[in-house]
């Protein structure tokens, strides 16, 4: 059932309905969460089940932005970093998780049974609004201090943005706090924070770039830090294939795509004058302008700027699948940095 999330009997359902165990629909800047009491363990294993993802792959715990959301993070965290505190301090409420050392007593479950945890501070004033609903306690009741929020979609498929996305997949019973489309349109980026140096395990909306300015130090690479046998935490979102399509997905350059619509419509043309079937449907996402495009392919120009390509990604993929189309020919984004992570959900998607 959607909800309005600008009313406030909204909030108070929801908030509880999480205190029940029960799992909700939350919208974020970047995608819509599954979300539940990260302490409720059992409720925790209930978004394991909905979505079918392993038990032992970590949830992003979602905190308050009540004073800039140290009180979340000391409730999680067992050690906090200077370079953590300076990434809180610049970007929460935002994109941005971060991996830090996890309290022994607290949101094993949600943890993916490792002694990190990953934690973040949306900054979509539906999520902050149901998150400070569930501070306030009545008498008897225990606050609930952060929220495991995975991306509200079956495990490896295509985030949601929307809350009819998160309808469609999940069914029709869930509780959906209906926050409009998001803003950002791809998960946050995520900061590994327990091995002495900042590592970036997944690129985001926040750059390399402004992680760098702000920490004063480099970035490192996940590989840079295995050279060095230290082993990285498991996280969201980085499993080689990921944020897939039902159609298959492929990467290719303007030149490649362009050849390829050509050869497309000189064999639909020699199907048609043999009296053949129509051949299958392709859809097609690309930045270049498309010459002679053949009318079983379906079109969809991608925006020249990498932050609304990133907006509505999710959203174009599943109006592919929608349409009924097997094939998904993706042009190759820039090979600049403001185009990283989309790169990175498109090969993941590809994979």
């Amino acid at each position: 059932m959607i909800v309005p999330a600008g009313v406030p009997e909204s909030i108070a359902a929801c908030a509880d309905a999480i205190r029940a165990g029960a799992l909700v629909g939350l919208p974020t800047e970047t995608v819509y969460g599954l979300a539940a009491d990260a302490d409720n363990a059992t409720a925790v294993a209930a978004i394991f089940a909905a979505k079918g993802r392993p038990a032992d792959h970590p949830l992003i715990v979602h905190v308050s932005a009540h004073d800039g959301g140290i009180s979340g993070v000391a409730h999680y965290c067992a050690d906090v970093p200077p370079f953590a505190q300076q990434l809180i301090a610049a970007f929460w409420p935002g994109p941005l998780t971060l991996i830090l050392a996890r309290r022994a007593a607290v949101a094993a479950a949600a943890a993916g049974g490792q002694d990190s945890i990953g934690v973040r501070c949306p900054s979509h004033p539906a999520a902050q609004a149901l998150l400070a609903a569930l501070r306030h306690t009545a008498p008897g009741q225990q606050p609930v201090w952060g929220l495991a929020a995975p991306s509200a979609n079956r495990f490896g498929r295509v985030s949601p943005t929307t809350a009819e996305h998160v309808q469609s997949e999940l069914g029709a019973q869930l509780l959906v706090l209906d926050g409009g489309a998001c803003d950002v349109g791809i998960e946050s980026t995520i900061i590994d924070c327990t091995r002495g140096s900042p590592v970036l395990l997944r690129p985001g909306a926040i750059t390399r770039e402004q992680v760098e300015q702000v920490c004063a130090r480099k970035l490192l690479t996940n590989e840079e830090l295995q050279a060095q046998s230290l082993q990285a935490p498991r996280a969201s979102g980085t499993l080689e294939s990921h944020y897939a399509p039902q159609a298959r997905v492929r990467l290719m350059d303007a030149q490649a795509l362009q050849t390829a619509l050509e050869l497309l419509r000189d064999a639909a043309r020699q199907s048609a004058s043999n009296g053949g079937a129509v051949a299958p449907s392709i859809a097609v996402y690309a930045r270049v302008g498309i010459k002679r495009v053949p009318e079983q392919v379906l079109l969809k120009r991608m925006p020249l700027d990498a932050a609304s390509t990133a907006q509505q990604l999710f959203a174009a993929l599943r109006a592919f699948d929608d349409a009924g189309v097997k094939l998904i020919w993706v042009e190759t984004p820039p090979d600049t940095p403001d185009w990283e992570a989309v790169r990175d959900r498109l090969q993941r998607a590809a994979a």
